[in-house]
Order: structure tokens, then sequence, then C-alpha cells
């Protein structure tokens, strides 16, 4: 009787120490794919940010023909890392957050392809073209907080274009 004891004491003692260290495991699983997200989150609208920057200031500037504003605008483009953030995005993203980066990049997609049609900076199509952007960048932030168990903001990231003291509107 006392073996029998010893052994079954061991058994639950083995059992109990399996489904801690699974429950830890589990643990240590899920911060490490929240990180990963959050990682290519924040690459992600870093580089929306950049990009849309960068085209605006392309656009602002004086080239010497069309061509060439049209081949500085498509290099931006792509060379601003948006594809590779787009595809991590694809690849580790709940559905939700993927189509709603994927509404970003093709209002930045537009705003480019405005530029390189000729849309003045500050016009009123490249104004709903930003408008569209921000309002898109906005739900897909929101969406990227739910799935980090962050909660809302109460507040706009980016300004509207016709917002005072907004130097994009201007």
């Amino acid at each position: 009787m006392p073996l029998l004891s010893t052994l079954a004491g061991a058994a639950i003692g083995i059992v109990a120490t399996l489904i801690a260290d699974r429950n830890r495991w589990k643990r240590e699983d899920a911060k490490d794919a929240r990180r990963l997200r959050l990682d290519v989150y924040t690459q992600y609208t870093t580089t929306v940010k950049v990009l849309g920057e960068t085209l605006r200031a392309l656009a602002r500037q004086g080239h010497p023909s069309g061509d060439e504003r049209s081949l500085a605008l498509r290099e931006a483009f792509r060379d601003s890392g948006l594809a590779v953030a787009s595809e991590r995005m694809w690849l580790i993203a709940p559905e939700p957050v993927v189509k709603a980066s994927n509404s970003v990049f093709h209002c930045l997609r537009r705003i480019c392809d405005g530029y390189i049609d000729g849309t003045a900076v500050g016009s009123p199509e490249d104004h709903a073209r930003w408008e569209a952007r921000g309002e898109a960048a906005a739900d897909m932030r929101r969406l990227m907080r739910e799935d980090l168990g962050v909660g809302p903001l109460t507040e706009r990231h980016s300004p509207r274009p016709n917002d005072e003291g907004n130097p994009a509107a201007q």
C-alpha cells in the first residue's frame, strides 16, 4: 500500500508539472505572437507615415519634367519598404487588420498615382485622397489596437488636411 501511495503521489506530481509547463509555454507563445504583431504593426504604420510624407514632399518639389517627377514618385513608392511591410502584414495579422492595411496601401497608391498624373498638392482632389487615407489609417489602427488588446483612442492620429495648424493642409 505505501508503494502504491508513493507511485500515485509521483504520478500526480509529474502530471501537475507537465500541466504547469504547458500553461507556461502557452502564455509565452501568446506573448511572443503579440510582440511579433506589435512589431509588424509598428513597421507598417511607420512605413505608411514616412511614405506619405515623402510622396507629398516629392510632389511639391520642382522637377525638370513630368517624367522625372513620375520616376521620383515611383521610386519613392518602390523603395519605401511598404511592399515588405505589407507582406509581413499579410502573413501575420488577422484578416480584418490585413483588409484595413490593404485599404491604406491602395489609398497611398492612389495618392502617388494622382501626383504622377499631375494632381497639385493641396488641391481638392489631393485633399479627398488624403482624407480617405486618414480614415483608412484610423480604421486600421483601431483594428490593430483591438487585436493587441490595448483599447480605443479618442483622438485622431493624423489631423484632417484642412485642420488649423496642420502643415499638411498648407
